[in-house]
């Protein structure tokens, strides 16, 4: 979905914060003194500023998150948190408006969803994470409706062919993911995890393992932007920097055993008029920058992955825009 790509910007932004310097440790200002975060992602292949629009073209996600009291957490772990969100995803061929048939190399589709998520973050700087979604895909998720919208307010081409879509099909899905704690370099500025989720659910099943890279101004897995866990109640850990700021990197690969946005849903017989299979081992990169300070979070990140689809559709990239604020 073809917007003014802000890649320019936010890199700017992230140097500039990065250029301020790391705070002293145990700083008197407490990057983890609120109980809440609300905020959003935006997911668009428009950032990398290729002037493409295709495959998964457009994501956004509202969330809010808190921190339950850390008095009553068991020994190990450092904090609990839960997350409440609301989200949806767009995906269309290698054109929103495909001149025919044969031009359709990944379904129309759209993933409508609310979920909840619980977040156990430990002192060995592991975390568990679990979330449940309930959603829809096909013509109630309103992928053209929202594709059509954004098309018209910012003056872009003509929609055409979301006729096409995939069928509605609800969908109930899980995810755990498990993240492990390795290392940090002596100077506390790098340090080394490993990712791994489960994706069991009609609309998406599969699993993945990946590699984390962080360097810059970093701090402890149950304290890091990195995977939310700024919010704090009742903290008994300090931070080991008031401001947060790093680059990271995240090579992970998937194996893919269900997608319904491109295979249709699992339980329909009548699953749409243009559906494909799944390439069923899919590697990604990922790469950004992430800042948080006092109440705010920002960050930027970049996706690339590798072929999804067994088409000719090609592989598939996307930029990833976040801002959070705390409260209590």
């Amino acid at each position: 979905m073809r917007i003014l790509s802000p890649l320019f910007l936010i890199f700017s932004f992230s140097i500039v914060c990065y250029g301020q310097g790391t705070v002293k440790l145990n700083s008197k200002i407490n990057l983890s003194s609120y109980k809440n975060e609300v905020g959003f992602k935006s997911d668009n292949d428009a950032y990398l500023a290729y002037g493409q629009d295709r495959y998964y073209t457009n994501g956004l996600f509202l969330t809010f998150r808190h921190a339950l009291n850390q008095a009553n957490a068991i020994k190990k772990v450092s904090k609990v948190l839960y997350e409440v969100e609301a989200g949806q995803k767009m995906y269309n061929p290698r054109s929103g408006n495909p001149k025919d048939i044969s031009k359709i190399d990944r379904p129309f589709a759209a993933y409508l969803y609310g979920g909840l998520n619980f977040n156990w973050l430990y002192k060995s700087e592991n975390s568990l994470k679990v979330s449940a979604q309930i959603g829809t895909i096909g013509s109630n998720a309103k992928g053209k409706e929202a594709q059509v919208f954004l098309h018209k307010t910012f003056g872009f081409y003509p929609i055409n062919g979301w006729d096409t879509q995939i069928k509605n099909e609800i969908g109930i899905n899980t995810t755990i993911s498990y993240d492990y704690f390795l290392l940090r370099s002596q100077s506390k500025k790098n340090d080394l995890s490993i990712n791994t989720y489960i994706n069991a659910g009609n609309t998406y099943a599969g699993a993945g393992a990946g590699i984390l890279f962080r360097t810059g101004s970093l701090n402890q897995f149950f304290n890091t932007v990195y995977n939310n866990s700024v919010i704090s109640n009742n903290a008994a850990a300090t931070p080991l920097n008031s401001t947060e700021v790093f680059f990271y990197l995240k090579p992970m690969l998937h194996y893919i055993a269900y997608d319904a946005t491109i295979q249709g849903g699992l339980s329909n017989e009548d699953k749409g008029p243009i559906i494909f299979d799944v390439k069923p081992f899919v590697f990604s990169q990922e790469l950004g920058v992430m800042y948080a300070k006092k109440r705010i979070t920002a960050d930027f990140s970049l996706t690339f992955k590798s072929r999804e689809v067994k088409s000719t559709a090609r592989a598939d990239q996307y930029g990833s825009i976040s801002l959070y604020y705390r409260f209590n």
